[in-house]
C-alpha cells in the first residue's frame, strides 16, 4: 500500500460528466479534501464498449491517478465497475479502490429487504447483472429487476434533459413492464442523478429513488476516516482532466463546483 498523506487528492474517474455527481456529493460532505477527477472523454459512453476495452481504459486511468499520488480512488462508473472487479486485485497492496456498486448493495440490504428493486443502467451494468448478482449473495427476499436503458446517459452528456425529446425516452424506458409495481429505483449510472426529477416525476415520487452519489459520498467519509486519511486542512485543491476537452464538460464541472476550475487534456490511450 503507498504511503498516504491526509493532504493526498481522492482520484474519482468516470467516461464523462455523470461521476461529478459523485465528486460534488464528495465535496459537500468531505470539504476539505482535494479531488482529481477524470473524465474520459474520448471513450463515453462506457456503457456501449466491450468488457476489453472498458478494461484497458480503467487500469490507464487508475495508473494515472496513482502516480498523482492519490490517496484512494473511486470508480464514479457503474460500467467500469462492473467488469473490473476482478481486475483490480492487482491493485489491492497499492491504493484503496472503492466503487459505486457496493455502497447501494449494502443500503438496500439494510434498509429494502422484502421490496421489489428495479435497477436502470447501461448495457454493460446490466449485462453483468451485478446488482441482483451482490444483493442475492447477500439476502434471497429481494426482488430484482433491471433494465438497460442505453439512450439516457448520452442524451444527459449532450445536454437533453428538459426538452420534449428527453421526456419521450424517459417515459419509453420506465413504462417497460420489468419496473412495473417497483418500490424503488437504483439510478445505476452516474448521469442518472441529473435526470432524478424526470425520473420521480414520472412515477408520481411513488417509487423511492436510489442515488449513489449521496450514498457513496457518506461511504467513503466512514472509509477515510477509519483509516485515518480524513484532511482536516481547509486548502483546497481541485483538479479535473478530461481524455479529450469538450466545452459541454467544463460547463458541467463549474455547475457542479461553482466557480473557475482548472480543466486539462490529456492523452493517456495510445491508439
Amino acid at each position: 500500500m503507498i504511503s498516504a498523506k491526509k493532504e493526498n487528492p481522492i482520484g474519482i474517474f468516470d467516461s464523462g460528466i455523470g461521476g461529478l455527481t459523485i465528486a460534488n456529493a464528495i465535496k459537500k460532505v468531505l470539504p476539505n479534501e482535494n479531488i482529481i477527477y477524470f473524465g474520459d472523454t474520448e471513450h463515453l459512453p462506457y456503457g456501449e464498449k466491450s468488457n476489453e476495452a472498458i478494461k484497458k481504459f480503467s487500469n490507464k486511468i487508475i495508473d494515472f491517478l496513482i502516480a498523482k499520488q492519490c490517496k484512494i480512488i473511486i470508480i464514479a462508473c457503474n460500467s467500469a465497475a462492473s467488469v473490473t472487479e476482478k481486475e483490480l486485485i492487482k491493485y489491492k497492496n497499492i491504493v484503496p479502490i472503492y466503487n459505486v456498486i457496493d455502497p447501494v448493495v449494502q443500503v438496500i440490504i439494510d434498509k429494502y429487504q422484502n421490496s421489489k428493486i428495479g435497477v436502470i443502467g447501461t448495457k454493460a451494468t446490466i449485462g453483468t447483472n451485478i446488482y441482483a448478482k451482490k444483493i442475492h449473495e447477500l439476502c434471497g427476499n429481494i426482488d430484482v429487476c433491471c433494465l438497460a436503458t442505453p439512450l439516457l446517459a448520452p442524451m444527459i452528456e449532450e445536454g437533453f434533459i428538459s426538452e420534449d425529446i428527453s421526456q419521450t425516452i424517459i417515459s419509453n424506458y420506465l413504462s417497460h413492464h420489468k419496473l412495473k409495481k417497483i418500490n424503488h429505483l437504483v439510478l445505476a449510472c452516474t448521469h442518472y442523478p441529473l435526470i432524478e426529477k424526470e425520473i420521480s416525476n414520472y412515477f408520481n415520487k411513488k417509487v423511492n429513488i436510489i442515488d449513489s452519489s449521496k450514498i457513496t459520498a457518506n461511504y467513503i467519509y466512514h472509509e477515510i476516516t477509519a483509516k485515518n486519511l480524513l484532511n482536516k486542512a481547509s486548502q483546497k485543491k481541485h483538479h479535473f482532466y478530461v481524455s479529450n476537452y469538450t466545452h459541454s464538460f467544463e460547463n458541467s464541472a463549474k455547475f457542479f463546483f461553482e466557480k473557475a476550475i482548472k480543466l486539462e487534456e490529456v492523452k493517456l490511450f495510445n491508439h
